[in-house]
């Protein structure tokens, strides 16, 4: 009997043993998804870093 309890196991191991997808892959998955608000997310990213670059410069100048 604990051969068949056994025999479960061994059949959803190859299963597992897939390689999952990496976390870029998904990453990458999601913005081709999601296209509109990864370009807002980019163009808001974009924005902060050159106002943030512009203050800096004002400041030590």
């Amino acid at each position: 009997m604990d051969n068949s309890s056994s025999k479960p196991v061994a059949e959803s191991k190859p299963a597992t043993t897939e390689p999952q997808p990496s976390y870029v892959k998904l990453a990458m998955r999601n913005m081709v998804r999601k296209r509109g608000t990864s370009l807002k997310h980019f163009a808001l990213t974009t924005i902060g870093l050159l106002a943030v670059l512009v203050g800096l410069a004002y400041l030590t100048r």
